[in-house]
């Protein structure tokens, strides 16, 4: 017997109302609270992957009515991979966030409370945002998602954070007008919201209508995906937030941007020319995000422009449009995840006592905090695709389905842009290891909540650059599930598969 993809939404929201009372009994329960409910969402998503991957895709309805009139979620090993790899992000920026030391005064209350039902809740609609058959529940999703986003990033109300909080809010605010505009047409057009329905549906629309419609999703869902040029919330938002935060835009936000633009794509509209838009703006993504890495003087602004980069080799990996270039594409989802997390977490420990987070701060940190600047140099080494780590897997994937699609000059391409990557983030482990250190800053240790999560992260890294295997099973499936369009179809709308 396995559970209900509703769970997923429904046992947090609920939680997310019970936090402020469980607070009044006992305080530490706001910072608990969070932690257990994740943890079993966490262990309902892998009791359903594993299901899915036997037995196919779970179709949830809601309220009994069936699609398309009523609402449905629809749990894929697609879907159901990003999900599980959401809340497992989720548990471990929960673990690094405990009793995190540059939070506001613990004795307050209030900002504590904030910050913990803000976390829980990103996290719920990131996975509302992954498992919604609706696209006007979509829309719910992605206003909870940035209404939260924003508050985090705003979490530590100096001037700077309020300013990065407030361009995110516009940016996503444009976001959300041109995302009601395509709902509106394809309503108006079709008078479905069903996206299995509207697939079925799309040939009916008219080009103009369908054009219109493609566009307004595209520009709507790349300011999420940090598409060029959509990204300009972006490196505010990673460097103003704090770590914890950081690492979960990184490790969850975005990726629940990507499986947008993704669904879009390959399930509800078939456009000449959009898989060969994703490759140019994929390319141009990361030629304009690695240059911009390259000449940063801050640390968590370099990993920021950097994460952009990663997200337009992903839109590049997808624009391939055949099972090589999905499975290539969600390998790098999960790497960014885990690694670029890892880079945010040990990252601002290393600028831990600095104001402005300058890189030239780090030299001679190696010495000091040998184990931090070992998971930073871990995921610095993972990111740029060395062997034998994790990241040398996903980019050869990509290189692979590349080769096989005869897209040379993408590949050229590809390697000429990683290797500006490579130099900044060399750069970076040289100062740390090999530079005297000249600045009289002193250095803070991390908790002991925040060394496991980061080891937690190291550990994978390990594990999947030498035992590759333990992921590409699950992600062979994902892609397979995710390029079977007919299949999402009949599932949904004959509601074929069901928990009982």
């Amino acid at each position: 017997m396995v559970g209900s993809p509703v769970q997923l939404i429904a046992i947090p929201l609920f939680a997310a109302f019970l936090i402020p009372l469980l607070g009044k009994a006992w305080k530490e329960l706001v910072r608990i609270t969070p932690g257990v409910v994740i943890l079993y969402l966490l262990y309902l998503s892998v009791d359903l992957l594993n299901y899915t991957i036997e037995h196919g895709r779970v179709v949830e309805v809601i309220a009994g009515w069936t699609p398309p009139w009523g609402i449905d979620l629809v749990f894929s090993p697609f879907s159901g991979f990003l999900a599980t790899l959401m809340l497992f992000m989720g548990l471990l920026v929960w673990i690094y966030s405990y009793r995190y030391q540059t939070f506001e005064d613990y004795d307050d209350y209030e900002p504590t409370l904030k910050y913990y039902l803000l976390l829980m809740m990103m996290i719920t609609a990131s996975v509302g945002v992954v498992l919604t058959g609706d696209i006007f529940n979509l829309f719910v999703f992605i206003e909870i998602l940035g209404i939260t986003a924003y508050g985090l990033t705003a979490y530590y109300r100096h001037r700077d954070g309020a300013e990065a909080s407030f361009k995110y809010l516009f940016i996503g605010s444009l976001s959300s007008t041109f995302l009601l505009l395509a709902i509106m047409i394809i309503y108006s057009q079709l008078g479905t919201l069903n996206m299995a329905d509207i697939a079925v549906k799309a040939h009916e629309l008219k080009p103009v209508y369908k054009i219109t419609a493609l566009v307004l999703f595209l520009v709507a869902f790349g300011i999420e995906a940090e598409m060029f040029p959509l990204n300009g919330w972006a490196p505010d938002a990673y460097s103003q937030a704090p770590a914890p935060v950081g690492a979960a835009f990184a490790g969850i936000v975005v990726k629940a941007g990507l499986y947008t633009v993704i669904r879009l794509i390959y399930t509800l509209f078939e456009v000449g020319g959009t898989y060969e838009y994703l490759i140019v703006m994929g390319l141009i993504t990361m030629f304009f995000a690695e240059f911009a890495a390259f000449s940063q003087t801050k640390l968590k602004r370099m990993l920021a422009y950097s994460s952009i980069g990663q997200m337009g080799l992903v839109l590049v990996a997808f624009g391939i449009g055949k099972e090589e270039g999905v499975y290539a594409a969600l390998f790098l989802m999960f790497n960014h995840a885990i690694i670029k997390s890892l880079l945010f977490m040990s990252g601002s420990y290393l600028v831990y006592k600095s104001k402005n987070k300058y890189i030239s701060e780090l030299n001679g940190v190696g010495k000091m905090m040998p184990v931090t600047s070992f998971l930073f140099a871990l995921g610095a080494f993972a990111i740029v695709g060395f062997p034998p780590f994790a990241g040398f897997w996903s980019k050869l994937a990509v290189l692979t389905a590349a080769a096989d699609s005869g897209m040379l000059l993408i590949i050229a391409l590809i390697l000429s842009i990683s290797l500006i990557e490579v130099i900044y983030y060399l750069r970076v482990v040289n100062r740390i290891y090999f530079v005297k250190r000249d600045t009289d800053l002193g250095i803070t240790k991390p908790t002991p909540q925040a060394m496991f999560s980061m080891l937690v992260l190291g550990a994978i890294i390990l594990i999947v650059g030498f035992y590759p295997d333990v992921i590409t099973g699950v992600l062979h499936k994902a892609s397979a599930t995710l390029l079977d369009k007919g299949s999402y179809i009949n599932d949904v709308l004959s509601l074929s598969q069901t928990i009982n």
